[in-house]
């Protein structure tokens, strides 16, 4: 198996624009039926062994619960209650409006009450169309889906490697569904100032100086995956700061800059998860260094932090 399969953005666009909206669905469940976290950790998809999943929710005193996962082994989506009853469908040959059919129906007749505030896509170009009217995205390519989440699975793996290497405060790995994308986000304790027009989700993502690193498969603007980094809010002269390797670069993004090592630049060469980690070490170095983070105080090699620890094989055979 190839570390970073090949993901050809326009030959699966139209499969990858189905899932998006399914997953946008299945989200605001999660959305409404979860518990806020800070900087909505809450809200995102882990990955798991066959797919994604919602991981178990249910806000309520009766002490039941529920969890949604889509299977990209067996191409399904399936709904598990803590009273042992499951629901089951595929996922192929289905539009948006019958996906959401199928999952209010069967939410429903497991005692969920599945009121979707909303029910229309976030920040796509058909966001005025509710997702029961959607006909038009029907696509799904079994073998693309399946693809789809090994590229996930992979790159989640290389993003907890990074994420070890650092002890301060660092969000889980996690697959957002309003903007597709995985990614993991380290923070300083220093507050952000943030405009008095952001929006409420703006002003929660971003009330702590943050710098980002994740992966993303593409869109319109950018019709090719790529591994990505920024610092938010963004210091002066962050763009002239050198990356590794030589390949990535400063992508200007409203008003700001992204640094982009593409994916394809990555998955031919001989080294793919080192130059990967190579890279998003580099933005992450260049933006604490701009932005004055104190990066030796919280470094993490390995993910240790007592020097004297021994090994995990000494700790094991003890």
């Amino acid at each position: 198996m190839e570390l970073f399969p090949a993901l050809p953005y326009a030959s699966w666009t139209p499969t990858k624009e189905t899932i998006h909206r399914f997953t946008q669905i299945v989200g605001k469940v999660r959305l409404a039926f979860s518990q806020r976290r800070n900087h909505w950790w809450n809200v995102p998809y882990h990955l798991t062994g066959r797919g994604i999943t919602t991981r178990p929710m249910g806000l309520t005193d009766s002490g039941e619960f529920f969890c949604v996962d889509f299977d990209f082994v067996d191409h399904s989506l399936k709904i598990a209650h803590s009273r042992g009853e499951c629901v089951t469908f595929p996922l192929q040959g289905l539009s948006v409006g019958a996906f959401h059919r199928r999952l209010v129906g069967s939410l429903r007749g497991l005692g969920v009450p599945c009121d979707i505030a909303r029910p229309y896509p976030y920040d796509l170009p058909d966001s005025g169309r509710p997702f029961a009217q959607d006909t038009e995205h029907a696509t799904y390519d079994a073998t693309q889906a399946h693809t789809y989440w090994v590229v996930l699975s992979q790159v989640n793996l290389v993003l907890e490697q990074y994420a070890a290497q650092w002890s301060g405060k660092t969000s889980p790995v996690h697959h957002f569904w309003h903007t597709f994308d995985i990614a993991v986000t380290r923070f300083s304790d220093k507050r952000a100032e943030l405009p008095a027009s952001a929006d409420e989700v703006t002003r929660e993502s971003y009330s702590r100086e943050v710098i980002s690193a994740g992966f993303w498969f593409g869109d319109p603007t950018f019709p090719e995956p790529a591994f990505y980094s920024y610092t938010a809010p963004e210091p002066k002269g962050l763009e002239e700061e050198r990356l590794s390797p030589p390949q990535a670069s400063w992508v200007p993004l409203r008003g700001s800059h992204l640094a982009v090592l593409r994916y394809d630049d990555v998955r031919g060469g001989p080294a793919p998860r080192e130059t990967v980690l190579a890279f998003l070490e580099s933005a992450f170095r260049a933006g604490g260094r701009r932005a004055g983070w104190d990066l030796d105080a919280k470094a993490c090699p390995g993910g240790v932090t007592c020097e004297s620890a021994p090994s995990a094989s000494d700790s094991l055979r003890s």
